[in-house]
């Protein structure tokens, strides 16, 4: 076998050390077996692993490697590399690979340390840190600002559950949110998205908006917030709802869907994904004229809520057809995803309520946003800390990607 050599250099950066530095190497006629690359603030990290020819000289190259980063203004550092050490890290390339986001308004010190800590105690290896979110002017912070970091692993969790609750104990007590991947085909070949529409797309529960338009306000609401937390069946509180919006002005409903308060990103999040090819879907225990109303403003593709019957222009405080309940939202998803050729695997699922969780567990990856406790803790993964559009970061994409879109 022929001799491998680890060569790491660093120092600052500029257009043309890759040239020089391989230049040096193919004069001793090496061969790159693996290659790796950082820089931050315009400094250089550069890895080489090379395979020197039978009979080539370690001392040729050290010299003639030596040389060339003098002159670079770089240091560098070399490793023979023993050959069995060598075939075990060649045998390791088909180790499980994950992803895990850290996401925050900003990322302290702390936060990382804490949450690196995690990822140590599970046996994992950190083998790429990068940053996702843009650059931050500390003279002109952005008014809502978003940090995010992702850690690319190597290995098999110890204990796949404990790293979980470990990671919801963080995010509560630090305020950020961890959301873990497998870095497989499938995490940046999503082509589905489905959103709950109330408290998730807009920030109000829109029953709510017509409860206090029909002089219902706290009855719905109490009821409302029950559901949300599980303590009630979602189709017994769904009728109990609809049943105080008796006598309702329709036209009401207009002028609630025009005031309705867009969550944080949504609108960004939506314009990115369907630039990007994605189909976008609301399933809604809520009402099809105010889906509809940003299915136009946002070109969702698919809409399915409840129907409200309206006799005269006034609400019965009667429903029409079925009811889209949490089983109904798991099935719409399966249903769209077939009928779009697309892998349920492919399929992301977000919303915030205990009547969500079987279509985020039907979705290949189902993100519980801004939801309540019981929600959080059962779902695959959570944002609560920044906007709808944090999405994107879990898609693999930077923020200066996100802007060319």
């Amino acid at each position: 076998m022929s001799d491998v050599l680890l060569i790491t250099l660093t120092g600052p950066d500029r257009p043309g050390i890759t040239t020089r530095i391989t230049g040096v190497l193919a004069g001793c006629g090496a061969q790159i077996l693996d290659v790796a690359q950082s820089s931050i603030h315009d400094h250089l990290s550069l890895g080489m692993m090379i395979a020197l020819p039978d009979g080539a000289q370690h001392t040729d190259v050290v010299k003639e490697t030596l040389f060339a980063a003098h002159d670079l203004g770089m240091q560098v550092r070399f490793e023979p590399i023993p050959a069995d050490r060598y075939e075990t890290w060649v045998a390791g390339q088909g180790e499980e690979r994950h992803s895990l986001i850290l996401l925050g308004r900003g990322l302290s010190a702390e936060q990382i340390s804490a949450t690196t800590a995690v990822i140590a105690a599970q046996g994992l290896n950190i083998f790429a840190i990068q940053r996702l979110s843009g650059r931050v002017s500390l003279r002109q912070p952005p008014s809502t600002p978003r940090s995010c970091i992702e850690f690319l692993l190597r290995g098999h969790p110890v204990d796949g559950a404990a790293m979980r609750a470990a990671c919801l104990e963080l995010s509560s007590r630090l305020g950020i949110d961890i959301a873990i991947q497998a870095d497989d085909m499938y995490r940046r070949s999503r082509r589905l998205v489905c959103f709950d529409m109330d408290s998730t797309l807009i920030q109000a529960e829109v029953i709510d908006e017509l409860a206090e338009a029909a002089g219902a306000g706290p009855q719905v609401k109490a009821i409302t917030e029950a559901a949300m937390r599980g303590e009630l069946d979602f189709a017994e509180s769904f009728r109990r709802r609809v049943a105080l919006l008796r006598g309702l002005d329709a036209a009401t409903m207009q002028g609630i869907a025009e005031r309705l308060p867009l969550t944080e990103g949504a609108e960004r999040l939506c314009a990115v994904l369907k630039r990007l090819g994605y189909r976008l879907a609301i399933l809604s225990g809520g009402f099809t004229f105010f889906g509809r109303h940003l299915q136009r403003r946002l070109g969702i593709d698919h809409v399915h809520a409840n129907e409200l019957e309206i006799v005269d222009g006034r609400l019965t405080g009667r429903h029409l057809g079925g009811i889209v309940d949490a089983a109904a939202k798991a099935r719409l998803l399966r249903e769209i995803a077939a009928a779009e050729g697309i892998s349920q695997r492919q399929v992301i699922a977000v919303g915030d309520g205990a009547n969500d969780l079987q279509m985020l567990s039907a979705a290949g990856l189902g993100i519980a946003f801004h939801a309540k406790p019981v929600v959080r803790a059962s779902a695959g993964h959570a944002i609560s800390t920044l906007g709808l559009d944090a999405l994107l970061y879990m898609l693999g994409l930077r923020d200066w990607q996100i802007e060319q879109v």
